[in-house]
């Protein structure tokens, strides 16, 4: 039985069904939403040329398309990020309307998660992201992939545990926020004594600019005593003319850094019983700039509560 999938327009609804979920197995597995655009629309090209009456499965055929197109990318861009300038981190994405962004569960979505799935090789990357965030049966996963059933089960697993190590205890919403609230008052002061109380001793922060940000560490600090210097150094100048708002990206809640109305960074926080674990700057432009457009599209009179999905591209591209 083939699908009747002949027509490009039939083509393009089976896509856009798909479109989504695509972007979401990319995204967790490149960290980049630029990326992820990208392997969302080779995966539209390869399957608006292929023998679709040959395709039994379009679902499977876009799904394995766009994974092993993410796999290449995350190999090649591994052997890029060799000459990023200082520490990288995920492309931070707005997830208010979709906080799963197109899977079953928000596994994999967190921003210090996507930081340890860095760790993973492409191979357990993707078959930890099928499974956890989309719950893809081992089999599905071991076709798309290209390895066994029982290989598939040995990465999942090996991934699992390399991520149960680097976790920490949970905390409940209130007493993050509260956690959060008190540390941006402490680091816009740079209040070394009180940042010293609200950080885990083994905090560590990391502040991605690619070089492009002033007053920035180049390189990952860790310890509270030392993290709490490096802000408090930084402080006066980082954060003059900033202010901040509660934003949602990745599934948890983060902070807008904005200067003159203008997103200049994002930073996402990790917490823990022990305070705060993790502090991720965003500062890099070129991250941050999808997300200053998607706010942008959003706020525009035209744009439709329905439209957080698009359309496929136009459909004589070839």
């Amino acid at each position: 039985m083939t699908s009747d999938v002949g027509t490009l327009d039939d083509a393009a609804d089976v896509f856009s069904s798909a479109r989504r979920r695509l972007f979401g197995i990319a995204y967790r597995m490149l960290g980049s939403a630029a990326e992820a655009e990208d392997v969302v629309q080779e995966t539209w090209v390869r399957w608006q040329t292929t023998d679709r009456s040959a395709v039994i499965n379009p679902q499977a055929f876009l799904t394995t398309a766009a994974t092993r197109l993410a796999i290449n990318v995350l190999q090649s861009a591994r052997s890029r990020r060799e000459t990023y300038i200082g520490p990288w981190l995920p492309e931070p994405v707005d997830t208010s309307a979709d906080p799963t962004l197109g899977a079953e569960r928000a596994e994999a979505l967190d921003t210090a998660v996507l930081v340890l799935l860095e760790r993973l090789t492409p191979t357990e990357r993707a078959a930890y992201v099928l499974r956890e965030a989309f719950d893809y049966g081992y089999p599905e996963i071991a076709q798309i992939v290209g390895v066994s059933p029982t290989a598939t089960r040995q990465l999942v697993s090996r991934a699992r545990k390399h991520l149960a190590s680097e976790r920490r205890n949970t905390v409940s919403d209130t007493a993050r926020r509260d956690l959060l609230e008190a540390f941006l008052a402490a680091a816009r002061v740079g209040d070394v004594a009180r940042l010293e109380k609200l950080l885990a001793e083994d905090v560590v922060t990391r502040a991605d600019s690619n070089g492009r940000a002033k007053h920035v560490a180049r390189v990952a600090v860790q310890g509270r005593n030392k993290v709490a210097r490096v802000l408090s150094s930084f402080a006066e100048i980082f954060w003059a003319g900033i202010t901040t708002r509660p934003i949602e990206v990745n599934g948890t809640e983060g902070f807008a850094m904005e200067r003159d109305g203008e997103l200049v960074g994002v930073l996402s926080v990790t917490v823990s019983d022990e305070g705060v674990q993790e502090l991720m700057w965003q500062m890099n432009p070129d991250k941050t700039e999808p997300l200053r457009r998607a706010w942008a599209d959003q706020a525009a009179p035209e744009a439709g509560v329905g439209e957080a999905t698009p359309e496929p591209p136009a459909t004589g591209r070839s």
